[in-house]
């Protein structure tokens, strides 16, 4: 199963373990079970710190297995679970976080901000995760991976990857039609298209107390403080590194939005690449430079000023000489009843991460632009038929996909309506309901899905009345990237910049912290 490549490939990232590990694998019977001993048989060949071993150890399924780690010299008891377990073959996307776990295990340092760690060692309630999964969601790994960090922070917390492709039984229990899929003590805690940040905001409103407990050493006064890691934020912290001066970047995750995109073939110089590939370069680049990164917290206030001052939903305050708010956009929602009720249970906005849960089944695309006929063509791979609703009397798309798609024998098209409901029964979608706006006639399409591809919207209401934005939500700039508040710079899909594309985005990230350099000689 695991090529000599990869085998060769592990052995040099094993040869620092500090502590053994061992996998353990729940015993029994089941179709799958030897292709999963044989893998983890391979994987702990790789080193003789791990060890492979199969023990009725009360766990979900025979394809359910833990992370034991060697004791402390503090403890006097033999080898114990470290709270991380996974259900099914982790390979694909989750081969990963399942490397990560068993390094992070044996004693590598975890790559989580100081006062967010603080956060997670202090929660003193049990909390046992449970993490649905597709192998084909690029966005689950970041998931299963903050939450098995947790547990590894904090000994009352415990958490599961769940392979949703191998226990349908379960999905069809739950009724769960999206991915990642968060149980939390047997509860849904969160659904849908979610990431670390999102985990972390919700354990705050579960555990307000825990953010007190967050309060670290306050950082220096800070020269530059970039909000957002997309291409724009890292391409101005890197700028502003490269003048020598002091930076920090906040951001609820590194990537931004790019994470999410499949492929990418407009970047110049780069014939074809992945979101996930160029995320990886973007973490690469600022780790060749001395920024303070502090990942998977948001910005929830900013004061203007002579010093600004950033409050952040840890509870940290951060005071800076300027600001860049490369925040990126979210995808724009509906807006309409059963959009909300209903996501991770019909409405999804990743077909990618959420299709395959489709498989044979009718669904809806909302939005006639390039993402959208791109799902719909994604889809049609995996589902029974393809609907498209369109607001225009035109599609917005790029003539090759619009081409496409018409030629394509799973996609219909629909011009010229407007979503009116998501109707749902028993929990879930079942028909979307819209209106012909030329006879203003409602009707309804019979379909399990719904995935909304309808433009993005500006993640800037943090600054509301701070600096001057459009109706749309978008921060005006002017050719310098400044903003209407001195020392407030704004840069890529955030902004009123025009053509939201990844160069262009990374461009204006340079051009703001330039321009942030200009004004702190200035002020001098």
């Amino acid at each position: 199963m695991l090529s000599d490549d990869i085998l060769n490939t592990l052995k040099t990232y094993t040869q620092n373990m500090q502590n053994k590990v061992s996998l353990v694998l729940q015993t029994g019977e089941h179709e799958k079970r030897n292709e999963l001993a044989e893998f983890l048989t391979q994987l702990c060949s790789v080193s003789k710190n791990l060890t492979f071993i199969e023990r009725d150890a009360n766990l979900r399924s025979p394809i359910s297995f833990f992370l034991e780690v060697e004791p402390s010299q503090m403890q006097t008891t033999g080898p114990v679970s470290n709270g991380i377990s996974f259900s099914g073959i982790p390979s694909g996307h989750e081969f990963n976080s399942l490397i990560l776990a068993i390094l992070q295990s044996s004693g590598t340092d975890l790559k989580l901000d100081d006062s967010l760690a603080s956060m997670v060692a202090n929660i003193t309630q049990t909390l046992h995760f449970e993490v649905f999964i597709s192998l084909s969601c690029h966005n689950c790994p970041d998931v299963v991976q903050a939450l098995n960090q947790f547990a590894l922070l904090n000994s009352n917390i415990s958490t599961e990857m769940i392979d949703g492709g191998l226990f349908p039984d379960l999905i069809s229990e739950r009724n769960i039609q999206g991915v990642p899929s968060v149980y939390l003590n047997g509860e849904l805690f969160a659904n849908g298209k979610i990431d670390t940040a999102q985990l972390v905001d919700k354990l705050i409103e579960k555990f307000p107390n825990i953010v007190s407990a967050a309060q670290t050493q306050q950082l220096p006064l800070q020269d530059v403080t970039v909000i957002g890691a997309g291409p724009a934020g890292v391409a101005a912290a890197i700028y502003a590194a490269r003048k020598g001066l002091n930076v920090t970047m906040i951001a609820d995750r590194i990537g931004g939005q790019v994470k999410d995109t499949v492929g990418i073939e407009n970047l110049i110089s780069v014939p074809k690449t992945t979101g996930t590939q160029l995320t990886n370069n973007l973490q690469a680049h600022l780790n060749d430079y001395d920024i303070t990164i502090k990942e998977f917290l948001r910005v929830d206030k900013v004061v203007s000023g002579d010093i600004k001052t950033l409050t952040l939903s840890s509870g940290e305050v951060i005071e800076s000489k300027t600001v860049i708010v490369a925040t990126g956009a979210k995808w724009r929602e509906l807006g309409v009843p059963g959009e909300k009720e209903n996501i991770g249970s019909g409405v999804a906005y990743c077909p990618h991460c959420d299709g395959p849960f489709f498989k044979g089944k009718d669904v809806a695309v909302v939005g006639g632009g390039n993402s959208g006929i791109e799902a719909a063509l994604d889809l049609a791979s995996m589902v029974n038929h393809v609907t498209v609703f369109e607001f225009l009397p035109e599609l917005k798309a790029d003539q090759v996909l619009v081409d496409k798609a018409l030629a394509h024998e799973k996609i219909t098209i629909i011009k010229n309506v407007a979503t009116k409901e998501v109707i749902a029964k028993e929990g879930k979608v079942v028909a979307l309901a819209y209106q012909d706006r030329a006879t203003e006639v409602i009707k309804e399409q019979a379909l399990a899905g719904v995935f909304v591809q309808i433009g993005l919207l500006p993640n800037s209401d943090f600054l509301n009345g701070v600096v001057e934005r459009t109706t749309h939500g978008e921060i005006v700039i002017n050719e310098k990237c400044e903003t209407t508040a001195a020392g407030i710079f704004a840069a890529g899909d955030v902004s009123t910049v025009p053509y939201k594309q990844i160069v262009i985005a990374m461009g204006e990230g340079a051009k703001a912290s330039l321009a942030a350099f200009d004004y702190l000689l200035q002020q001098d």
